[in-house]
Formats: C-alpha cells, structure tokens, sequence
C-alpha cells in the first residue's frame, strides 16, 4: 500500500506540480476574461473559478475542458501543505517563510469560504424611503403571505430552486398545498386571446383564477449579461383539502400580488426577486451626487443614511461614500449607483461572514515577508561589519612600524672633537 502511495506523495510535493497548477490558473483567468463579454461577471464566476470543471458546449454535448477554481484552488492548497510537511522543518532561520506560506494558506481557504457563503443583494431606497430587507440581483422566490391580520403579514417564501424541481410544497402555516405545474426561467408576458394557452406551447396547465385568465407568458432564452436580468413566470396550483382553489400564472413582471381568500383568511400569492429581511432599517436621508465644478466629470457619489432598530438601541446618521462602505448587522453596504434624477440610491449589500479572512492573510503575508527580509538584512549588516572589521585590523598589521618619539629627535648636534655634524 505504502508504494502506492509514495509516488502520489512525490507528485504532491513537486514545485514541477505547482508550476502546473499555476498554468491552469493563467489559464482560467485568460479564459474567463475574455468569456466576460458572452456570459457577464455572475456567470463567469460560477462557470471558471466556484466549479470543478469547466465545460464547453460542443455541438448537443457539455464536455469537459480544464479543470476549474476549485479543483486549481484545491490542489495547489494540498500541494503548499505537503511541500511544507515533507520538506520544511521550522526554524528561526525560516520562520518568515512559514508565515508567508500560511498566510497564502489562509488566503485561498479565504476564498473557497467566500465563493460558499458570500450573498449579494442590492438595496434602491428613494429619497425619504424606509426599508428593511434588501433584494437579490439574480435569484426570485414564491411567496404566499397571510394578510388576515391587519397589523402583521406572514410570509411564506419558497425558493426558486424548489421551483424549478415542480416539487410540491405543503407549510404548516398553509391550509393548501403550493403545486408547480409549469415553470420558465426567463419569461416574457403577453395579452392572451380568448382559448388560447396560459403558456406558450403548453395545454397541460392552465390558468384558471387570476390575471392568468387574459395574460400568457412565453419563455426566453437565459440570459447571461450583467445589466440584464432573468425574469421567470410559472404556473402554479393551490390544492385544498376538499380539492383545487384555482391555478394561478404568477410572473416577475406583474407589478402586483394576485388576492384570494381561503375561509375567513386572506392571502396573496407573487413571484417576486428573492428578499433578505434585516434587523434594522435604513432610510435615506439624501443622496448627493458631486460633479467637477464647471463639468458633468462625477467627483463623488454619497448617501446620507439614518440606522434605525426596532428596540431603538441604535438610532443614528451614517454617511456611505465611494471606499468607505457601512459594516452593520452583519451586511457591507457600498454605494453602487444612483437613479431617477438622483433622486434615488443604489446600495450593493453583500453578506460574508468570512469578509476578514482575506485582511487576516494579507497581514500574515506581509509579516512573513518582513520579518524574512528584515533576519537576512541584519546577517548581510552584520557580515559586512564583520569583514570591514577584519579589513581594518589586517591593514592596521601589515603598516610600517614607526619610531617612538625622542627629546633630541630634530636637533643637529656638532661633535667637539672632529667638527661634524649629527642629528
């Protein structure tokens, strides 16, 4: 078993291996750039760097190309970890380097955390708006909500990935269950002629109750670019214990939630973009968008916002700008874009619970690299010393000895007997 395993070993541990890896990673980056202007940003995404592999459409078949960010991601992470416990052995010599190798360590864990639990929404508050949820850029969701109370609605959401299966969903809270019978990712809608279907092409499910009775929907090809959207539509039936309550067409373009009443409970049923619901709300205040003077060259875009808590715990005015984002409740705010004469804010919202990873790496890294740099700076100060040093007392023995000084050294002396002179 143990010779099986030590070739793997030998290829793990290969800087040949990590020149490899590295290649792909060329690869994946080249290719998803210039895919970009087919598919937009979200889809190039998921598609090169959150899969596995990536797949390219030949002819009616999807086969495999290269492998994708997480399998490139994935090796080079066991690679850098095997090279270590095979090769390195900690010193103070080396400790520069093992940080700096932990901190990419903690960099790429970073980012297969990120690509799994980062959600993005986007927030449009008008002037004087107060609003506690936020909306998905790319995801919608079936809602049924209980409007019998007048002072509370209770929603019930259903995924959009629940959708798409057509499986049946039954809620406690629900006296029927929610049945899909037909479903297009992306939609369009039109008036319907009297006899024709509820959906294009479709006979087996119709629209009985609702808007769905003079309005069909026709699919659309699946759009990838990043300013256009997918707008679904679906048929969709309420069955009751005594039987059918009406088969409904809800789509992402009605501008409203279709009523109906169940007994003495009522409710409304809409496919609407997916909501996240927040603790707080935030009302804009104003939004300024600052130009050059003497030019329309934006200079800055910023939005006055007020925080508020149902406890009234927090109670305050924050002001988002370009590079300084709002951190709160466990949301990033960012000022994305502006609307309707700047009369209305864009507000990127993205929940990551892993957001501090990549500061966390990015300081071990560049401590790794200091502290390096810093160890073979002073051995490289001390040697020189050292060999200045050496230098010095070797010139100092080998200069020509010098005799001591002498009270009569400089005088002339002149001998009495012959006459002559001597110093």
């Amino acid at each position: 078993m143990i010779k099986y395993l030590l070739p793997l070993r030998d290829v793990l541990v290969s800087l040949k291996f990590t020149v490899v890896l590295l290649a792909f990673s060329m690869v994946l980056v080249f290719a998803a750039t210039i895919d970009q202007v087919n598919l937009g940003i979200w889809a190039v995404q998921e598609k090169y760097f959150r899969s596995f592999v990536v797949y390219t459409q030949i002819g009616p078949v999807s086969a495999p190309v290269f492998p994708g960010g997480y399998t490139v991601g994935g090796l080079l992470l066991l690679n850098l970890i095997a090279a270590h416990v095979h090769r390195f052995s900690f010193t103070r010599r080396k400790a520069g380097i093992f940080l700096t190798h932990l901190g990419l360590i903690v960099l790429l864990i970073g980012e297969l955390l990120s690509g799994l639990w980062q959600e993005d929404y986007h927030l449009r508050l008008n002037q004087g708006e107060t609003k506690n949820y936020a909306e998905s850029f790319k995801f919608h969701e079936l809602v049924v909500v209980d409007t019998t109370d007048a002072t509370f609605d209770d929603v019930i959401a259903i995924p959009e990935q629940l959708l798409s299966r057509k499986a049946p969903v039954q809620h406690p809270k629900l006296p029927f269950r929610v049945s899909m019978k037909s479903y297009y990712p992306n939609s369009s809608l039109h008036l319907r002629p009297a006899g024709a279907p509820a959906l294009a092409g479709g006979t087996a499910a119709q629209a009985t109750v609702g808007v769905g009775d003079h309005v069909a929907a026709a699919p659309l090809p699946i759009t990838y670019q990043q300013n256009e959207r997918n707008v679904p539509s679906a048929i969709v039936e309420l069955v009751g214990g005594e039987g059918t309550l009406g088969t409904y067409l809800v789509s992402g373009h009605l501008p409203a939630p279709q009523t109906f009443t169940v007994g003495e409970r009522t409710f409304k049923i809409a496919l609407r973009v997916q909501r996240v619901y927040q603790p707080f709300s935030l009302s804009l205040l104003k939004f300024s968008h600052d130009r050059y003077a003497g030019t329309e060259i934006p200079k800055n875009f910023s939005s006055r916002l007020h925080v508020n808590t149902p406890d009234g715990r927090d109670d305050r005015d924050v002001l988002v700008y370009m590079n300084n984002p709002l951190r709160y409740g466990g949301f990033t705010f960012y000022q994305a874009g502006f609307e309707n004469n700047d009369q209305t804010t864009i507000l990127q919202v993205v929940r990551n619970p892993s957001w501090m990873v990549p500061y966390i790496a990015c300081g071990m890294m560049t401590l790794g690299l200091t502290i390096q740099f810093g160890y073979h700076l002073v051995g490289f100060i001390r040697k020189r010393t050292h060999v200045v040093s050496g230098t010095a007392s070797a010139a100092k023995a080998k200069a020509p000895a010098v005799l001591p000084s002498h009270p009569d050294r400089g005088r002339v002396l002149t001998s009495p007997a012959t006459g002559n002179a001597t110093l």
